[in-house]
């Protein structure tokens, strides 16, 4: 059985080998594998990870079933607190489609209950994900040509979902 929990710091090196496996599952063949390298190194790292969980304000959870962390994500309130911005919500390759996305980003709207929205950005290629979100209601709103941290130069839409 499946459930949400809140993120630990003794979770961390277990959502960094998910994600490490989740880019490389889904980006190599997008921007190589050394990009897929650098960016998991640096956006990634168990530093990276620590600073966001102890983010103010952020909702950091994990699916677990007891065995493995199967699925992580990551949200936080926009300055308005009516916008909440997702930045990571990943499921290890070898359990997708089985309905951990969605329990994930069930508790991280619960989290945010006075929020309107939720705006994301995704990959323009990645149609797995982008399929996703559409069962889930979002809708494309527009477009950046560097999303994550930093000037990545990686495009992404920005789709988003009004709640309520």
């Amino acid at each position: 059985m499946m459930f949400v929990r809140t993120a630990a710091p003794s979770d961390l090196p277990a959502i960094r080998a998910l994600l490490v496996e989740a880019w490389h599952a889904t980006y190599d063949g997008l921007y190589g594998v050394e990009k897929v390298t650098a960016i998991t190194d640096d956006w990634h790292s168990i530093a990276a990870l620590k600073a966001r969980l102890a983010e103010p304000g952020g909702e950091f959870v994990v699916a677990d079933d007891g065995v493995e962390i199967a699925g992580m994500a990551f949200a936080k309130a926009g300055p308005d607190g009516k916008t909440v911005e997702l930045s990571q919500l990943y499921v290890r390759p070898g359990r997708q489609g089985q309905g951990i996305g969605g329990l994930l980003l069930d508790e991280i709207i619960e989290s945010f209950p006075d929020a309107g929205r939720v705006r994301l950005e995704v990959e323009p290629a990645n149609a797995r994900a982008i399929a996703f979100y559409r069962t889930q209601g979002f809708v494309e709103t527009g477009r950046t040509e560097s999303c994550g941290r930093g000037q990545s130069g990686i495009p992404a839409l920005i789709l988003e979902r009004v709640l309520g």
